[in-house]
């Protein structure tokens, strides 16, 4: 890495302008929890002949940030009008305090003052957050945690597909519990950020700090936790924290996109650690919860903006046709919002089509009963042709009947049809497969839990 010595002029006022125009193309470009991780800590210093002077909290973060992402932050500033052809890095300490790194954005590093490094979104509070079926169970341990006090369970684990709310529930708590408690030690961070405090601390010998800082919390809350997996270190060190938190009675909040038996490379002792409190699914969002999120946003930009029309049948129309995840029917929402305000006009369907005729094609991707039939077959590990064959074993038969339910689901094929993908069975047992698969949900998690696998890998 290159020496930062000789910063050459800074730019007054309007490096922090250049930079906050660079970190929001940043974001887009790296994505979300890249540019958290690792962009957000930096800080333009000065941009002299053709040298970009960044600020770094660590030599580590700046020797990462080189490798990973410079050519990004060179065409980032290039497109802002400030073009650059090389990179130095300047530890946060050879700084002066004029140009020192906001303290909402100090490093993970820092293990003696252990606040969240990830910035809460005042947005993302109980009051926002829509119920139904799908996340109830999850919403009310979320409560439950929140109001403090006794649980009877720890840690809480939620875990379900990108964009269902999982991220949103773990803020809330954070905000409740400061709400009630401002004394309340929380800290909020992602398991990636965890791994960076841990490596830090190893490297800096700092692992007495790390340790006090992490041991010192009334609340651990851990995003995306399934990224420690496959890295050993790491997880002893999770594994010692959340016996001394649970020991200590503080309580640990945990998120992954999996539940914890089916992230693998995660050590048995973690594993049943990681399942010893309750064990919470976010599910899929229902037509019924879609269009709740939906009129729910849709309030609070019509609070933002009166003037705000849109006709009647839009809102359904977005609930029925995007079914991906909230996180995308809230950003159609909004690109619409921005469309109507921006061009003075109504939304109505058929702006909607026009404005979102991206979002629409992605989410009417067909999927075939043949790549259904594959999926099952690779999922249960059984042949395709046991699968569609006429073996009655149950071994054969409950994954074929989780495969008919996905097509009759999943595809506009008739059941005639399905049969007949089905070996040539008649419409009759494609039905009572179905209605068993429906029967089965209800009662068997496993199965829950297999559809949804399913349908994640299947939509893709």
């Amino acid at each position: 890495m290159a020496d930062g010595a000789g910063f050459g002029t800074i730019l007054d006022g309007g490096a922090e302008a250049l930079w906050a125009q660079c970190r929001a193309t940043l974001k887009e470009r790296v994505g979300a929890g890249s540019f958290q991780s690792w962009i957000a800590p930096l800080r333009l210093a000065s941009l002299e002949d053709g040298v970009a002077t960044l600020v770094v909290p660590t030599a580590f973060l700046g020797s990462y940030v080189a490798r990973n992402f410079q050519e990004d932050i060179l065409a980032t500033l290039a497109q802002a009008g400030a073009p650059a052809t090389r990179l130095i890095f300047a530890p946060q300490a050879r700084v002066v305090a004029a140009t020192a790194v906001a303290p909402a954005v100090v490093p993970a590093h820092q293990a003696e003052a252990p606040e969240e490094s990830t910035r809460l979104d005042p947005r993302l509070t109980f009051d926002r957050f829509v119920v139904g079926k799908s996340n109830e169970l999850a919403h009310a341990a979320a409560r439950r945690v929140a109001e403090g006090g006794a649980t009877g369970f720890n840690p809480l684990f939620l875990y379900g597909g990108v964009g269902l709310g999982k991220t949103h529930l773990m803020q809330a708590i954070a905000h409740e519990i400061r709400s009630r408690n401002p004394g309340a030690r929380v800290l909020y961070l992602s398991a990636e950020q965890f791994m960076i405090r841990f490596v830090s601390a190893l490297r800096d010998r700092r692992m007495m700090d790390f340790k006090q800082a992490f041991r010192a919390v009334d609340v651990l809350m851990v995003d995306d936790i399934q990224f420690i997996a496959g890295k050993d270190s790491t997880q002893e060190e999770f594994f010692h924290t959340f016996n001394a938190l649970v020991d200590q009675g503080k309580q640990i909040v945990l998120t992954a996109d999996r539940s914890p038996v089916e992230i693998s490379s995660l050590e048995e002792r973690v594993t049943s650690r990681l399942q010893s409190g309750l064990v919470a699914q976010v599910h899929p969002a229902d037509y019924e919860l879609r269009l709740g999120v939906l009129q729910t946003k849709l309030a609070v930009a019509r609070a933002a903006d009166p003037n705000l029309r849109i006709a009647e049948g839009v809102l359904e129309f977005l609930a029925a046709r995007v079914t991906s995840n909230l996180r995308v029917l809230e950003g159609a929402l909004t690109r619409l919002c921005a469309q109507g305000n921006l061009v003075g006009r109504e939304i109505t369907l058929d702006l909607a089509r026009d404005c979102l005729s991206d979002v629409l094609r992605a989410s009417d991707r067909k999927v075939s009963i043949e790549e259904i039939q594959r999926k099952v077959a690779e999922h249960y590990h059984i042949r395709l042709a046991d699968l569609v064959g006429p073996k009655r074993l149950r071994s054969f038969a409950r994954p074929r009947q989780v495969a008919m339910y996905l097509a009759k689901t999943m595809t506009s094929r008739s059941l005639p049809d399905i049969g007949r993908r089905f070996g040539g069975r008649d419409h009759t047992t494609i039905i009572h497969g179905v209605r068993k698969i429906e029967e089965l949900m209800g009662i068997d998690s496993q199965i829950a839990d297999d559809l949804e696998l399913l349908r994640r890998a299947l939509e893709a």
